[in-house]
Formats: structure tokens, sequence, C-alpha cells
């Protein structure tokens, strides 16, 4: 095992000086200074599903529904909704007040040319439009879904918060879904200031004071979105010694995710609070590109998910704190052993490095170069894209690693060019854990060709397990049908699992109200 090297003395010395290259500097009572867990990239959720656009995307736009601490779906942008005809027909009343930040009323218009262009890039919403009659505005404030078959699963695939069904101006709800929209507009509580984002370096969001939050607590993403300081920034600070210093010095207030190894000097720190603000956490796996040599091969995949050791990669990030992770874990975080444990003997009991050796021979593997795109400045895909690339060195794949930063894996990842022509084989990343509860929102078990996620996977069988899914509110059927789902994920190899793990945060003592939930969330975080 390859593990990173800890912190040096030098490094840790290195929290008594200024982060930012310079003395601290005092920062303005109502500024929440905040250091993202990557640098921001794309302020566009449906074309990046990257975390961090995730995070921002929460604060600009709002979503039909959001999801409240406990994973439910709550009325947020709609006033009232009524389903009919056994889930076939959904009327939903768009609330008072809804206005974009350039000005403009949100119109029920806007809605649905948004949920249009999600849906294209969305499996969910590509689902949910396959059922879809016509999608009806018959006033500015009222939308109306009519479906040729029941979802009763409206509800809580519109609260979806990774790959979040924003809801933009028409004007950008046009936008080509493959591509990035020119603007960041939404009604949300924040809004983001496009003239003062330095790409790499910083981004800030601004209270929009037109705002008007639900009459309810706030929880997670729902309820009152209710924000108490008039500024965010945020800081992209690469260097993990470095984040941490400032949040010591009192530089910055919040660190999203910082190094594990970081941890107890943190919690040791005066004027620090350490603390996990996520309990389901993220669930880490190598994604690999079903349409080009080598990984397009099952027997090469096969032999990939035989090479990771899980356990050894969860150390490699966290080392010795094994509070922090579960290893190993399959495809679903359903809490249910019965199909939670389908299939795990191919992760509990792994060939060795040799008969791994020996699939790829038999899967006719010619040293075919795997192109594994390592993001060199993330705390968590760094490790993991280590350990995953001397795993597969170790059974005999020709790995070409390619160190980047995570901003340009997300540009990298969208190509479905081969990987001589500017494409890639693999690459470390994750997913809440809360979205794989089930079927429904669990992007990375879809295998929807073109339409699936980045390695665009392509099985009939599992698109047919979710249309069955989909069509049974029988517990024990839907049970029956996810163990059939984990089995299918383990023999064609979706993806690699690597893992769950949970992350604490840390910010100063004199931030409060932060609330708990799978991404971190702005409103109703006060500083004093």
């Amino acid at each position: 095992m390859r593990r990173r090297a800890l912190l040096s003395a030098a490094a840790a010395a290195s929290l008594a000086r200024s982060a930012l290259g310079g003395p601290a500097r005092a920062v303005a009572a109502k500024t929440l200074t905040f250091v993202p867990q990557a640098n921001l990239n794309s302020i566009d959720p449906v074309w990046n599903a990257a975390m961090v656009t995730r995070n921002m995307s929460a604060m600009v736009y709002e979503t039909l529904y959001g999801r409240d601490e406990f994973m439910q779906a709550r009325p947020q942008m709609v006033e009232s909704d009524q389903m009919e005809d056994g889930g076939r027909r959904w009327t939903l009343r768009l609330r008072e007040g809804l206005r974009f930040h350039d000005g403009e009323k949100v119109l029920a218009r806007d809605c649905t040319a948004s949920l249009r262009r999600w849906a294209r890039r969305d499996p969910g919403g590509t689902s949910l439009f396959t059922r879809m009659d016509a999608l009806e505005t018959p006033d500015d404030r009222t939308i109306v879904f009519r479906l040729n078959k029941p979802f009763p699963h409206l509800r809580k695939l519109l609260s979806r918060f990774n790959t979040p069904a924003v809801i933009m101006p028409e004007r950008l709800a046009q936008t080509d879904p493959f591509k990035q929209v020119p603007e960041a507009i939404g009604s949300g509580p924040f809004r983001w200031l496009a003239n003062e984002q330095v790409i790499g370096s910083h981004a800030a969001f601004a209270r929009n004071d037109a705002y008007v939050p639900r009459d309810e607590r706030p929880s997670y993403m729902a309820g009152g979105r209710r924000v108490l300081v008039d500024r965010v920034e945020w800081k992209m600070i690469p260097d993990a010694s470095t984040a941490a210093n400032a949040l010591v010095t009192g530089e910055v207030d919040w660190v999203e995710i910082p190094l594990p190894d970081l941890l107890p000097m943190l919690r040791r720190a005066a004027g620090v609070q350490t603390g996990l603000l996520d309990p389901y956490g993220s669930m880490a796996s190598v994604r690999l590109n079903h349409l080009h040599a080598p990984t397009n091969t099952l027997g090469v995949r096969r032999a990939m998910l035989a090479a990771i050791d899980q356990q050894e990669v969860m150390t490699a990030i966290f080392g010795a704190d094994t509070s922090l992770w579960f290893a190993p874990i399959g495809f679903f975080n359903s809490g249910n052993a019965a199909v939670d444990g389908v299939g795990m003997e191919a992760v509990r009991n792994r060939p060795s490095n040799a008969q791994a050796r020996a699939m790829l021979k038999e899967a006719g593997y010619n040293n075919e170069p795997v192109v594994l795109l390592h993001a060199t400045d993330h705390n968590l895909y760094n490790p993991a894209g280590t350990v995953v690339g001397d795993a597969f060195r170790a059974i005999g794949l020709n790995v070409v690693d390619q160190s980047m930063d995570w901003g340009t894996v997300m540009q990298r990842r969208v190509s479905k060019e081969s990987p001589d022509k500017g494409g890639w084989s693999a690459f470390a990343t994750a997913a809440p854990a809360a979205e794989y509860l089930d079927p429904l929102l669990a992007t990375f078990l879809r295998a929807s060709g073109t339409e699936a996620f980045y390695g665009w996977p392509t099985d009939p069988g599992i698109e047919a397990l979710f249309a069955e899914w989909l069509d049974t509110a029988d517990e024990a059927a839907q049970t029956r049908l996810q163990q059939a789902w984990q089995q299918r994920a383990f023999d064609m190899v979706l993806h690699v699992p690597l893992g769950r793990y949970v992350l604490p945060s840390a910010w100063r003592s004199n931030i409060s109200g932060l609330l708990r939930g799978p991404a971190v969330v702005f409103w109703n975080v006060e500083k004093a």
C-alpha cells in the first residue's frame, strides 16, 4: 500500500504563519469566509454534477421541492400540489413572491423549460419524461404533469440535491444542456457576484434582499432559508495545511473538508470547532469508461474490480481513524442487509493479483493504456487515485497517470473521445450516500448508455429493473428488485466501489446555526 506522507514538522509549524501569504487581515463582521473542497470551475449544476457546483447552486438557485434533514421531500418553490389519477397527473402551484435575481417574476414556463433541460442530463429526469404525455402551464403559477404511467415519486425526484432540478429563467434554460449556461441567475437566497470571480482563487455571493423565505423552521434544504450574513466569500486554498492555518488564525471562518490528518490539531486549536454535518457520508468509486477500450471490455473491468482493496484505499485517505470510513461496500446504501449484502463476496474474497492478471489475459488485454485522471489537488481523490493507480499496475495494467486539478478532471470527464484523443479510462470520485438509499436518485447505478453518468454504461437489464421498481409500491418486490440490481451491478462492474466515508467539517467558534445534511448550506448560519 502507498499511503500519502503524514504532515511534516515543517508543515505543522506553518500553522503559526499567515495562510494567505501575509498577516491576518480583518474580515467584515457580516462576511462569512469559506474554503470549499475544490475549485469552483462551473456555475451550472445541470452541466456539471461536481459537489462544489452543487453547493454553489443551492445558494443561487431554488428547486420546486427541498429535502429536509431526514431526507423527506417538502415543498420549496411550490405552495401546494395535488396528485390525481393514481399518480398520472400532478398539479403544482408556485408560491407568491418568487423573483429571479434580475428582478423578473418566476413563471411556470421558466420552471418547465428548466425541467426539460435538466431531464436531458439526469437519468431520473429522463425516466420521468419518458412517461410524460404533456407538461403544461395553464397559467403563470401552475404546472401540470400529465403522465402515461403513474409516477408517485415526483416530489422526491424533484427534491434531489445532486444534479438538482434547479429553476432558472427560460432564456437560460434554453441553453443546450451539454453546454454551460453563461450566467448564474436563480431565485435563491444568495446572488452570484460574477464580476468578483477569480477562477481557482475567489468566488463571492451576496444576500438576496428581495428573497422571501418560507415561514417555516429551516431543515437542511427545506423550510425557511433565512440568510443572516451580508456576503459569503469562497477562498480556494488547495494546500490543506494552509487552509487549516487560515482557520486557526481566523482568516477564514469555515473549512468544508479539512485533511483528516489535521483533525486532531484542529480539535485542540483555540477558537475552532469540528463536527459531522453530513451523517450519511459519501460513497467513493472509480468510474470506468464503458465506451472505449480497454475498459469497455467486461473481463478487464472485472479484473479492475478484483485489483482494489477498499480498506487500503480508505486507509490511504484517513489513516488509522477507522471511525470515518466503512469498507468494503457494494453499490447501494439502503441500510437493508438483504440488499446491501448481495454480491459482496466479489470484494470480500478478492482474487490474488496473479489471478487478476490471468483474468486480464483471458479478456484479451494487450497492454492498451489505461488513462487515469488523477486529481492531485483534492484531499480525498488524490490519495485514492494514487492507490488505485498502483493497484491497477500491480495486476499488469498499463496505467497512464495524468495528474491535474479537480477542475480539469471535471472538464475532461465529459469527453466521449477515446483515451488517445483526449478522453479517459478511469477517475476517482464520490457521490452522496443519502441518494443511494434506493434506485430513484442513484445516478451512478443507471446504465442508460449516453444518457447515463460519465462512463456511460449500457445495460438493458438494469434499466428494466429500474422501470419495474418505479412501477411497484410493494416493499418486498422493491427489495427483490434491488437485490437483483446490486448483483447485476457487480456482474457488469458499473464502476469500482472504494468505500463509504463521513467527513467532519471545521469552523470558527463564533459561527453558529450550521445545518446538518449531505451538502453544506449557508442559510441559518450566523457570525457573531
